[in-house]
């Protein structure tokens, strides 16, 4: 696809806003000196709105335009649970978690296992994390945009993760968490709007120039993919290798709702260093609260931008709607149709003008996810590790210049990992799979440290340490359970540890460091509560129509 002189300069356009944008906002005042407030939570200066839309483009990335339009060209519609679920996730960590956080003043969440167990638990979960965003999420980003890079423009995978990389560390290295905060709400605008021109430009095709009967033609032509609640046998979906396998283990039935879900949506939402660090960065409680829900209400609209077309793509092809859309969806190695090249394919199709608003929508959603992670490594590197055991003592200056070292690093690792992702066929299940080796753990110290004030450090340690050995273990043992439901199995294992080794050695008593809860603690405002009965219902509404 080669893009149009106005396409070239509405995508060049918005690399200079964006990159403008970050400089200008990380410049300091004359005579004071960046801190690491400053450099690691905004200066604690957000209000709600640049809270939500960060969230939703740290968010919003590769791994869903790219990997859920995948996911959605091979499962339907029901892949779009990990959005609506997202919603009300958001309303749960607002109201329960956030004020917590807020009360204790802290930069990381390694810091908070710190404040409410021990050093051990805080170095642990933070190594842990630190892999699992160089190895796995930066990784997986970088890949998927490169992949994109690759099937619009014919740009060779290694060059465009490596320019990704450094675009991404053009205006986030410097400025830091403000510097990611502030181009997100200019991110997002993108996002929202060259998503939608995609979505409307696919429906079209399928509805032979009308958006609105696309829609219709693509309930009857994929019935299937309209389904939320899958059951085990119904719905055999590509194996990237050539041949088949069961949804069901992606998305294994009511799981999506009672089950494995919530843990892998709260270990994301409620302790993910890079989500939770624009809600530390609000002004206040309240402005971090009112964020959240702004950000719900994004998440609902967000299937319709990253699942829909992938759904449309699915039509297209199988009704044979478009032979060189087919071609394209093709690898040019194996010749196999692979679910991933879905959107990248659809943006092949746009009209001069979109085409360029399309491509910087997608670039947004991936620079900004790739800055936001890198900050977040440097920030938990520098905060929990630097600081802890090789410069105790280390000045402000100083600490802001190795949270930059360390974001360079990231980088590098993850473009020299990146290439080995390209065998995957739906690259988001594999970063879903792979974090839910250490959510079920995750989940279970956050939750237990919080709720339950007899909880030990040492139980909170083997919480940390048994939750991806047990999820390997049971990966090998029983390969055919779903993964949704293999972090549910492990969740309740180390619950049974942690409540077990907690009475026996707290001998009944509480914690030193247990956390003091009060109803007042959990008071939201009257906006709040509105939004959250307004998103509450829209979900309920989504699932009975879908069902």
């Amino acid at each position: 696809m080669l893009l149009e002189p106005i396409d070239l300069i509405v995508f060049f356009g918005y690399c200079f806003l964006i990159i403008g944008m970050g400089i200008y906002v990380s410049r300091e005042k004359k005579g004071h000196i960046k801190n690491s407030s400053d450099y690691f939570l905004a200066s604690k200066a957000l209000p709600w709105w640049a809270v939500g839309a960060s969230l939703i483009a740290s968010n919003i990335s590769a791994e869903q335009f790219i990997g859920m339009s995948g996911s959605g060209f091979a499962l339907g519609l029901a892949i779009s649970t990990y959005e609506w679920m997202a919603a009300a996730t958001l309303l749960v960590v607002a109201i329960f978690f956030l004020p917590v956080y807020m009360k204790k003043g802290i930069y990381t969440m390694p810091g908070f296992l710190l404040d409410r167990y021990d050093t051990r638990v805080r170095t642990t979960m933070a190594v842990f994390w630190l892999l699992l965003y160089v190895f796995v999420n930066l990784t997986s980003v970088l890949y998927l945009g490169a992949l994109s890079l690759n099937t619009i423009l014919n740009v060779p995978l290694t060059y465009g993760i490596v320019g990704l990389a450094l675009f991404a560390m053009i205006y986030s290295i410097y400025g830091g968490l403000k510097a990611v905060a502030w181009t997100d709400v200019i991110q997002v605008v993108f996002l929202i709007a060259g998503g939608l021109a995609t979505t409307y430009i696919a429906l079209q095709m399928v509805g032979s120039g009308d958006a609105w009967d696309g829609i219709g033609i693509l309930r009857k032509a994929a019935p299937k993919h309209f389904s939320m609640i899958l059951s085990e046998g119904e719905m055999m979906i590509p194996d990237g290798k050539g041949g088949t396998r069961d949804a069901y283990g992606d998305l294994p039935g009511l799981s999506v709702l009672i089950g494995g879900m919530w843990i892998t949506n709260l270990s994301y939402w409620g302790f993910n260093q890079y989500i939770t660090q624009r809600a530390l960065a609000a002004k206040s409680l309240d402005e971090a609260q009112k964020g959240m829900i702004f950000a719900g209400f994004l998440k609902l609209l967000m299937p319709l931008i990253v699942v829909v077309p992938g759904i449309a793509a699915y039509v297209i092809v199988k009704d044979g709607i478009d032979i060189s859309f087919i071609e394209s969806m093709k690898d040019p190695v194996t010749g196999i149709i692979k679910s991933d090249r879905a959107y990248p394919t659809l943006l092949q199709i746009l009209p001069t003008g979109l085409k360029g608003l399309a491509f910087a929508a997608l670039t947004a959603a991936i620079v900004s996810s790739l800055a936001s992670m890198a900050n977040s490594t440097s920030t938990i590197f520098t905060m929990d590790i630097y600081s802890k055991y090789f410069g105790k003592g280390a000045s402000e200056t100083n600490q802001v210049r190795v949270g930059r070292i360390t974001a360079v690093v990231a980088f590098v690792i993850a473009a020299i990992v990146a290439p080995a992702l390209g065998q995957l066929d739906q690259a988001f299940q594999f970063i879903q799979e792979y974090t839910g080796f250490i959510s079920p753990g995750v989940f279970a110290i956050f939750f237990f440290g919080v709720f339950w004030k007899k909880t030990t450090s040492n139980a909170a340690l083997v919480g940390a340490a048994l939750s991806i050995p047990l999820s390997v273990v049971l990966k090998i043992v029983f390969p055919a359970l779903p993964f949704l439901d293999r972090m549910g199995v492990v969740f309740l294992v180390l619950a049974g540890l942690m409540i077990t080794i907690s009475l026996v050695e707290g001998k009944g008593k509480d914690h030193p460091n247990s956390i003091d809860i009060n109803a007042d603690l959990f008071s939201t405002s009257t906006g709040f509560k509105i939004g959250a009965i307004l998103i509450a219902g829209i979900i309920a509404g989504l699932y009975t129509i879908f069902w």
